[in-house]
């Protein structure tokens, strides 16, 4: 049985965690598994979304512990914890979250960017609890994308949190019944995969890496990267199919 399953359709592609067996825990193989996986969806220009999720009502239930005690290191050289949590990559990724993300595995969905999530789904940060610190990008990135006292309180007390909680503070997109966090993934990544290639990738790039620019720098920079942007194909055809009143057909160039 393969660890992660790679899927393509219309432009967006499918990776799932198929460990239900483990909770979808991260072992080395899982790892390497995901960052094969990370590298096809960078490398391949026709996809255009990609929706990361888990098999058997799971998303992940972080690090798998046996796989640790068993001397498994499950991160990896180019993208540490999982194959993806400190680099992912620039085509837009959506986490699609069934029942727990939890430790390891709400840090894989933190490193997506949006989450598509079932009411029944919950989030949390449980390694103070193991002794253990959430250095996969727990730590990181969670004071960025709740209000700091909420941050602190999840990664100090290591407590779960309801989806319908982290929704409340916009960390979750989307909400949806029990078992359809992977159809409802799908129709956002649809929304995205249907606007210019080009463009997406760089305003995930300009938003992403704009945390770390300066007031003085932030427009040059983002001029920078823009600037291609409007001299591309995909921009002369965006203004045709407005003209001509027709759903535009893109190259991605």
């Amino acid at each position: 049985m393969e660890n992660v399953i790679y899927e393509v359709s219309e432009g967006v592609a499918v990776i799932t965690l198929n460990r239900p067996q483990a909770k979808n825990a991260i072992d080395a193989a899982t790892a390497q598994a995901i960052e094969a996986a990370m590298d096809r969806l960078e490398a391949d220009p026709s996809v255009r979304v990609g929706i990361l999720t888990g098999a058997g009502g799971t998303f992940c239930s972080g690090m798998d512990l046996k796989a640790f005690l068993r001397g498994e290191v499950v991160v990896t050289p180019r993208r540490g914890f999982a194959g993806i949590a400190s680099c992912p990559p620039p085509v837009p990724l959506i986490a699609a979250i069934e029942g727990y993300s939890v430790a390891g595995g709400f840090e894989i969905a933190l490193s997506c960017d949006l989450i598509v999530a079932s009411r029944a789904a919950q989030f949390g940060l449980p390694e103070v609890r193991r002794g253990l610190v959430a250095t996969a990008g727990g730590m990181l990135r969670i004071p960025g994308l709740l209000p700091p006292n909420v941050a602190h309180e999840l990664v100090l007390t290591g407590r779960m949190a309801s989806a319908q909680e982290m929704a409340g503070y916009g960390l979750v997109n989307r909400l949806v019944d029990e078992g359809e966090a992977l159809q409802g993934a799908k129709a956002l990544a649809a929304e995205i995969a249907a606007n210019g290639p080009v463009a997406v990738r760089t305003s995930k790039a300009v938003m992403r890496q704009s945390l770390h620019w300066s007031q003085d720098e932030m427009f040059e920079r983002q001029d920078e990267a823009a600037r291609p942007v409007f001299t591309s194909e995909d921009a002369k055809e965006g203004a045709r199919a407005f003209a001509e009143k027709r759903a535009p057909r893109w190259s991605g160039r």
